[in-house]
């Protein structure tokens, strides 16, 4: 706790002292209503320098010295407008109106450097789902968004479970891509994961997603490797009034929203909001391989496995949600602002070994913030609770063996629910945050401490505690630091560090340094970034199968006196060059990048390392449950190797009118495999490929997307082409028949293959997704959203479905506030 102390008073220490001078004050206003813009930008053009309104529009820009600036005005979905005005060491007042209209560019962004900033702008490529976007598509899932967006690699793997990953290295437990919400955190603390379905936010309370590909470690801490998807939520300040949601679909989809935000008075305001949605899932049954002990017609011969459905499988699917979000004005500078989010969560999950029924899974967090033009402060404590979730796969598994041993049916199914099958998790994580920011001439920077306690505990279920008392407690403090500067002539020159120290793992240094150049039509960069993936409590305290995997916290010593080295982070660097803006007039706008990786010490999946004598200084047998059945032989998680990739990404926007515009998005990814570089020869086996470092994500994938809205009637038409991959995940394969063998079965498609069947590779496909809407009064509204219109018949995760079509119809009702 001395260096939380510590480096607390650093930072705050690195405050200095206020910048004196002349500033600029105003507010920014709809000039069609009248009604002030929240969050608007305003900034010295060409510079860094600005402020966002706040909830009554008005902005303030201090600390200018004597002279004459050209002050910018920006607002998502309006068009930009710039001022002149000289300053004389006193206060200067000048007030925007701005008008709606696309103008691709003019997006003001938060994540790319923790201060808002237009998007053409930020050293990082950003992409936006906007609120624009939410509000026009008619489903429940916003997640079905993300597979609009240039760069990402979207997985769809059944009616609810959407997620996404960045520039390869996928898994069906993939930890490396950060999901924070208002500055929160918002993954599992046992196995890292993003909340994805869990998460308690409704689509309605939702102003905006940014997502940043590639790192972003040097601010947001590690697991914010390869890819961030921030969510931002509503001010009630700003969307003062009630909208109520109702929808339907095949797969006996139902949903109800609702959402209330109003201004009390000068002081407080507030916001609640609810969902409650229903349906089933996708008709499939994954296949589980079993080693039948008899012949007894209920199996196939000795030694022969048999592919079984998955036990007790149910099908249907259940999200109740609600949050309350509390805002009081401190000042005419400051806020305090205290939420809570709820979710309770039935649905099915894929994972590395088959399907998860989730059943009853409980996310709580209740978050505190204070935030000011110069200083940010956050706690906030995430809970997670589910008693009956378990792996489908194992419980089949047990359910048959019971069988097979004379149980009776209730006795079998019973015994299916004791054997290792059942997932509970009842852990908790503790955050907290101070940020302090300030703008010095053509210097602003940004800086800040953050503590994270997480307290996980499985009852003894999965990982290495023994019972409900006994938490694996594990504590991580990092501190981040980003300045930047504007050259002039357009230049700008970034860097951001961050210093972080962890329980287990140790010390780390994490640096990110850009160079933009803004010329009329857009903005040149260029960037290096790190990001680091860290291993989970999973990876480090894991006790999956009795023992035979266990986490890699400690090392092991093997009985010829080999040492596993403890498992530590994963690195990655990324050099990176882009450009976005305009092309040729301003009709025109293009956001390209191009990529190239260097990753090293992989976080490996689980493997087998050989029978052991201790984990740590520990005895095996005080640490395998199992002992007499394994005898110390364990599979565990190592570090492993260095890999290049590279790519790039090219999204091209055109605006026909104001009431059409088309978008275009291209993406490109590869990497070499060098076969004599044993570094990577995962396996052992002398040769290196592509079982040994598993890249998994298309070498192309493209899209093309129609969007028309005026007056009354909006639309688009989305078209999304994947090339075909093969994909590996633990035993979990999807790929063409080929001269491999993987985990000692040989690759062939539409085939049993270890434990899983093997339906051939991911995607390959042309899908064809449809959004219609149409404003009845001003303020009912009903809409259509169809994904895979024409039905086709594609697979895009493993232990998933075959993907089918999906339509939903809503009604929605926007009743303004006051």
């Amino acid at each position: 706790m001395k260096n939380l102390y510590l480096t607390l008073v650093l930072t705050l220490l690195s405050a200095g002292i206020f910048a004196q001078g002349g500033s600029i004050t105003g507010t920014v206003t709809d000039s069609e209503t009248g009604e002030a813009l929240i969050g608007a930008n305003v900034v010295i053009k060409g510079t860094t320098n600005g402020d966002v309104t706040d909830p009554n529009g008005k902005f303030e820009i201090k600390g200018l010295a004597n002279g004459t600036y050209v002050v910018v005005a920006s607002y998502v979905g309006f068009q930009a407008i710039e001022q002149s005005v000289s300053v004389s060491g006193s206060t200067v007042t000048i007030d925007f109106q701005l008008e709606e209209g696309t103008v691709f560019g003019e997006e003001v962004v938060i994540s790319g450097s923790r201060q808002p900033e237009k998007i053409t702008e930020t050293p990082a490529t950003i992409e936006i789902i906007s609120s624009k976007s939410l509000e026009e598509w008619g489903s429940f899932n916003t997640g079905e968004l993300l597979s609009r967006l240039k760069g990402v690699d979207y997985i769809r793997s059944g009616v609810v479970g959407t997620g996404i990953n960045v520039r390869g290295f996928n898994s069906n437990f993939n930890a490396k891509n950060t999901q924070v919400t208002d500055g929160r955190f918002s993954s599992l603390v046992a196995t890292g994961l993003p909340f994805g379905p869990l998460s308690p936010q409704i689509k309605e309370d939702i102003d905006r997603v940014e997502v940043i590909l590639g790192p972003n470690s040097a601010l947001y801490g590690p697991n914010a490797h390869n890819g961030l998807v921030n969510i931002i939520t509503k001010d009630p300040r700003a969307s003062e009034g009630t909208t109520v949601a109702l929808g339907a679909g095949n797969q006996s989809v139902f949903t109800g929203r609702a959402r209330h935000a109003q201004i009390l008075n000068d002081k407080f305001a507030f916001k609640l909001n609810f969902e409650y949605t229903r349906g089933e899932e996708f008709q499939f049954a994954d296949s589980v391989y079993i080693d039948r002990t008899d012949d007894n017609g209920n199996g196939g011969p000795d030694g022969i496995k048999e592919g079984y459905e998955e036990y007790d499988l149910d099908n249907d699917f259940e999200f109740i949600k609600g949050g309350l979000g509390l805002y009081y004005t401190l000042n005419d500078d400051s806020d305090l602002i205290f939420s809570y989010d709820a979710s309770n969560s039935t649905y099915l999950s894929p994972t590395n070994v088959g399907r998860n029924e989730i059943i009853d899974w409980q996310i709580q967090t209740f978050h505190l913030r204070y935030v000011s033009p110069r200083i940010f402060a956050q706690a906030y404590l995430s809970l997670s609770d589910t008693r009956d979730t378990h792996s489908l796969d194992d419980r089949t598994k047990a359910y048959w063996a019971a069988r097979d041993g004379g149980a009776t049916e209730a006795e079998a199914a019973e015994a299916s629910l004791q054997s290792g099958a059942l997932f509970i998790d009842d852990s908790k994580r503790w955050n907290g945050e101070v940020q302090y920011n300030n703008n010095w001439g053509a210097f602003n920077f940004v800086t800040g401490v953050q503590f994270q306690r997480d307290m996980a505990n499985s009852h003894g279920t999965y990982l290495l505690d023994e019972d409900e008392d006994d938490f694996i407690t594990v504590d991580q403090i990092g501190w981040y630091g980003q300045g930047q500067y504007a050259f002039g002539s357009g230049f700008k020159g970034t860097v951001a560090l961050r210093a972080d120290n962890h329980e287990v793992y140790g010390f780390n240094f994490v640096p990110k340094v850009g160079l933009t150049k803004t010329v009329e039509s857009g903005t040149f960069r260029i960037t290096y970034g790190q990001g680091v993936a860290a291993p989970t409590i999973l990876n480090m305290y894991g006790d999956l199968f009795g023992g035979l995997i266990l986490g890699n916290a400690e090392g092991f010593t093997l009985t010829d006196g080999t040492k596993v080295e403890k498992q530590t982070i994963e690195k990655l660097q990324t050099y990176e060059i882009g450009y976005k803006g305009s092309i040729g007039s301003d009709k025109l706008y293009a956001d390209v990048n191009a990529y190239y990786n260097i990753s090293e010490d992989f976080l490996s999946p689980v493997t087998v390392v050989g029978v052991t004598t201790h984990r740590g200084d520990t005895p095996i047998e005080e640490v395998q449950s199992a002992y007499g059945v394994y005898g110390g032989l364990v599979a565990t998680y190592v570090n492993f190797g260095k890999f290049e990739t590279y790519g790039f990404d090219i999204g091209l926007n055109y605006l026909v009118n104001q009431n059409i515009t088309l978008d275009f998005n291209y993406s490109y990814f590869d990497y070499p495999i060098d076969e004599d570089d044993l570094e990577n020869d995962f396996d052992g086996d002398g040769t290196v490929t592509k079982l040994d470092v598993l890249v998994n994500a298309p070498k192309n994938k493209a899209s093309f997307g129609i969007n028309y809205n005026k007056d009354k009637i909006f639309g688009n038409v989305f078209v999304r082409w994947v090339e075909e991959y093969d994909y590996f995940s633990s035993f979990q394969i999807a790929a063409a028949t080929q001269n491999l063998t993987y985990r000692g079965t040989p690759i062939v498609e539409d085939a049993r293959s270890t434990d899983s069947y093997n339906y051939g590779p991911l995607a390959g496909f042309v899908n064809v997704d449809l959004g219609l809407g149409y404003r009845i009064t001003d303020t009912l509204t009903g809409s259509v959203a169809v994904t895979n219109l024409f039905d086709s018949e594609y697979r895009e995760f493993t232990a998933s479905p075959f993907i089918g079509r999906l339509y939903s119809i809503e009604l929605k009702l926007d009743l303004p506030g006051k």
